[in-house]
This record gives C-alpha cells, sequence and structure tokens, in this order.
C-alpha cells in the first residue's frame, strides 16, 4: 500500500462522520461505536488510523508504541497529518497496545494551572464489549460496562482527575472512550460470562 492512498476518501464528510463516533464515544464513556474512513497500514487498526486522521496535525506530537513504531506507519501518518513523532514525554498523542503503551506515568498528565496539556492514549485491544468493569461518572445515566486492559491503572488514572489521561479504545472499526472523569471499577463489577 502507497502512503498515498488509505486517507479519508471524501476529506469533510469521512471527518466529519469520525468527528461524530469519537465526541459521542468521549461524551457517553462506555458506549462502543463504528468509526471509519481510514484504510491505514497494518498493524493499526481502522479505528485507530480514523482517529489519527482525525485528531492529528503537524502541532501535535504522536508517540508510536511498540509493532506500530515501523516505517509504513509513520509515512502514512506523516503524509495524511503531519504530525511530528515524539517520546512519550512529550506526546500528545499515543497509540499502541497496552503493553506496548508501558506506564502511564511516563505521559503528559496536565498541571494544575492547565489540566488540558495531557496525553490521550489510543488502546489497540483484540475486542470491545460492554461488560467489564463498572463504569460511572459524567455521560453516564447510572452505570456502565467496559472491558478495559488494566482496571487498577485506569482507577488510578481517574483518581487524578482534573489531571490524568484520557483514553480511546479501538478494536477492528469500533471506539469507545474513558475521559479522566469517569471513576473507574468498585464492588459492583460486571463479570463477563
Amino acid at each position: 500500500m502507497s502512503v498515498l492512498q488509505g486517507g479519508f476518501a471524501d476529506g469533510p464528510r469521512d471527518a466529519a462522520h469520525a468527528f461524530r463516533a469519537a465526541m459521542g464515544a468521549m461524551a457517553r464513556p462506555g458506549t462502543i461505536h463504528e468509526i471509519a474512513g481510514a484504510v491505514p497500514p497494518a498493524p493499526l487498526s481502522v479505528a485507530a488510523g480514523t482517529l489519527l486522521l482525525m485528531l492529528c496535525d503537524p502541532d501535535t506530537p504522536l508517540y508510536l508504541a511498540g509493532a506500530l513504531d515501523r516505517a509504513a506507519v509513520r509515512d502514512w501518518v506523516t503524509f495524511h497529518t503531519g504530525a511530528p513523532f515524539a517520546g512519550p514525554e512529550r506526546c500528545a498523542f499515543a497509540v499502541g497496545t497496552w503493553a506496548a503503551l508501558g506506564r502511564l506515568q511516563a505521559y503528559p498528565q496536565g498541571s494544575p494551572e492547565y489540566p488540558d496539556r495531557s496525553a490521550t492514549l489510543i488502546v489497540e485491544m483484540e475486542r470491545l464489549e460492554a461488560a467489564g468493569t463498572m463504569l460511572r461518572g459524567p455521560g453516564i445515566r447510572e452505570a456502565a460496562a467496559l472491558n478495559l486492559p488494566d482496571t487498577a491503572a485506569m482507577a488510578a488514572n481517574a483518581a487524578l482527575f482534573p489531571l490524568g489521561l484520557d483514553f480511546f479504545l479501538t478494536a477492528g472499526a469500533l471506539v469507545a472512550a474513558l475521559p479522566r472523569s469517569t471513576r473507574v471499577g468498585g464492588l459492583s463489577d460486571v463479570r463477563s460470562g
């Protein structure tokens, strides 16, 4: 696949659809949305590639973790977004599997004066399910459930609010979100069968 391929076919329309799905996921934590428009190089998922096309630009440093840090992905991101690459300590966005992303403390968490100066992590997962860890907070009527890669780490991140990280979870063409304002876990976690 050429780096010239795989971007939005109809830029404004595809970006608007992607934006609606991503913001719907962020506004309603625990809900799973279909998101498409990109055809990125492997091993980047359609959902993660679409988020990168929508979120990244020449002013947003990106960290590619693990197997995603390869020439085909770097060239595709550079051509379609112009985003510069950075290490985890200086990135605005990071993408990779949970294991590849590593310690959450490595990423910008914001400051009391500028809590918005934190990173957003795009976590590539094998699957997304509305079952598992209980979620509560803004955008959730009573409670929601979502399979998370590490409940304890995400609960610790939420305890930092208004500091901390925001997350998009992706699998294939599906996306869910976990903003730092979401309370994670508790005694009533839902067990998936």
